[in-house]
This record gives C-alpha cells, structure tokens and sequence, in this order.
C-alpha cells in the first residue's frame, strides 16, 4: 500500500517529535550507558530517579557465590545479621557483611533460580524468585535511586527493576513482578542452631572490600534517611524500623515491647540478639535491634510469610496508605 506523501511527512514528523521528546527527558547518560534498554516504557518519573553515585555495576552483584559449611564460618559472630534462604530442601546463609558491600546475590537454591538482595538505604532485605513466565534473569545494580531504595537491572533486558516492589518501572518488564519468596534475616547463632546443614556465603576475594566493616557508619540513628526527596512521616520518626507484611506495619519499639502480636493470622514474634548492620563502623558490635519471626497460621501449622523489615520512611514512600501500628516509642 502507498501512503500519500503528505501522511507519511506527517507521520515522520509525529516520530521524530516524539522521539526528541523522549530525548530530551531522558539523561544523555543513561542513553549512553544503557543503549538496549527500552526508555519509551516506564511506570515512573524519570525525575524520581537519583543517582547514588556508583555507576552501572559500580556496587558489583555477586554472580557466581562462593560458600563453606558452618564449621568453616568461623569469622562470623553469634549476633551478626544474616539472610537465611530455604528451598527445595536446602538452605543457604548470607551475611549482611558481604550484601552491604554487593546487594546482589544471583544464586541457584534448590535447583531453582534466586535473587538475594539488600538495599542497606532502605535496610531491605528481600528475595525474589529469579524468573518471570519461565525465563531466568540475573540482576545487577544501575547505581540509581528511587526514593533511596536500590533499583536493580536485569542483563537479558536492561529493564530496571525497584527492588523493594520487585517491579520493573523502566524497560520490556515495565508492570511484571517478580515473585518475592520468604526469608528470615536473623542472627547467625539462630540461623546455625536452626540450620545445621546450610551453606554460608563467603566473599569470592576477601580482599575487595572491607567485608564486617559497615561503610554507613551511624545511618540508621541519623535524623532523615540519604538520598531522599519525598516527604518524611510526621508520627513516627523516618529512620524507626518497621516491619511490614501486606501494606501494613508494626514499629519495631512496640513489637519489641510486646514480644508478639497476633493479628488475624498472623503471629509476629521478637527476641534479642541481633546486630544492626548500619550503625557502628564494625558491624558485630552494633546494638541489638532484635530478631523477628512473622508466620501465618494455617491448617498444617505456622509458616513464614514475607515480610520487610525496613525504615518507617520507606514504609511510607511504598505504602502511602498503609496502616502503621505504633506508639511512638523512640529508638
């Protein structure tokens, strides 16, 4: 069929026009950085988008982990936070003091594809099924930030990815969700007593970084969170841990208060002996913030069930309705 070349100079117009407007909001160094990703599908602002400072794969994933048995695991002290990860009959350990430094694990447990990852900004320890429709990707960082939460990428695509959603907002897997499976994030002495056959990662070059070391010396205990532009909570102050299961939250003081809570079918639950990871220069030595179990009960018995444990700020910049139980206690 032949277009009339009236139509076709206005169609060329149109695309061009559109184009130019796609530039000009796009950073000419994202275009160049990320030339596969497709910029004309997003869920979000570009204006939202900070950088962190690193580049694309500035802060390295982890793509071919490294593990020893618990006997081996003598570096790590009793209450050092780690994320403990079981499927398909095996269970793997992941210390916070090599997350800090890489937030991204791409993994195999079980046989199946897993994402381990930690936004430390956001104290966002969260894990992922690494597949969508039946197709395995592998994620790294893109050293940008959407209200200060960690947005991944993934190399088969070049979507970006808002990893405490676990959303693609920019790129082909704009709208998809990848499936977010339980995890613990507990002392490593709960963790070993509970797990006696489970794995633990260990850096791959224990001399890339200053693995134990915490390179967010104070952040949690500071006054507003790094790298944020939203707006802050009023009744609760910004940097409060919160712990939180379908939208709603519970502050870490009153469940600390408590011990447990039921709700519905739910049953939270706090014991002693966790480090925090972002608070003293040596991450061991950080003050105990507390271990939390959250399972719903169900005809065959207590099973864990995803859940955040994060800051009260970004609580509230993913859930701006959400319902917050508290009573105010200071940290």
């Amino acid at each position: 069929m032949n277009l009339p070349i009236k139509f076709v100079s206005v169609l060329s117009f149109f695309c061009m026009y559109t184009f130019s407007a796609l530039a000009a909001d796009v950073p000419n160094g994202w275009v160049r950085a990320w030339p596969d990703t497709d910029f004309h599908k997003r869920s979000i602002e570009f204006s939202e988008v900070l950088s962190g400072g690193p580049p694309k794969d500035g802060i390295p994933s982890i793509d071919h982990p490294k593990f020893i048995g618990l006997s081996e695991a003598t570096h790590l002290t009793a209450n050092e936070p780690v994320i403990v990860v079981s499927r398909g009959g095996e269970t793997k350990i992941y210390p916070l003091q090599v997350l800090i430094w890489h937030e991204i694990v791409n993994d195999v447990v079980g046989g199946k594809p897993t994402l381990v990852t930690y936004c430390p900004l956001c104290n966002a320890a969260i894990v992922f099924d690494a597949r969508i429709k039946g197709q395995s990707l592998t994620f790294g960082t893109t050293g940008k930030l959407r209200k200060s939460d960690l947005i991944m990428y993934d190399r088969e695509t070049q979507s970006w990815w808002q990893q405490f959603m676990g959303e693609g907002v920019v790129g082909h897997m704009t709208g998809q969700l990848l499936t977010m499976l339980p995890a613990r994030l507990e002392s490593f002495a709960i963790a070993a007593k509970t797990h006696p056959h489970a794995k633990v990662l260990v850096p791959n070059n224990p001399n890339m970084r200053k693995y134990g070391q915490n390179p967010y010396l104070g952040y949690d205990t500071s006054r507003r969170p790094f790298l944020f532009d939203g707006e802050l909570p009023t009744d609760i102050l910004p940097m409060m841990r919160v712990v939180v299961v379908d939208g709603r939250a519970w502050s870490l003081p009153y469940l600390r208060k408590k011990g447990r809570i039921e709700w519905h079918d739910l049953t939270l639950q706090w014991s002693s002996g966790q480090s925090s990871a972002l608070d003293l220069r040596t991450i061991s030595h950080g003050r105990d913030v507390g271990n939390i179990v959250v399972q719903r009960q169900t005809s065959s018995g207590p099973v864990d069930v995803v859940h955040h444990i994060t800051f009260a700020f970004v609580f509230y910049a993913f859930h701006p309705n959400g319902e917050l139980v508290s009573e105010n206690l200071k940290l």
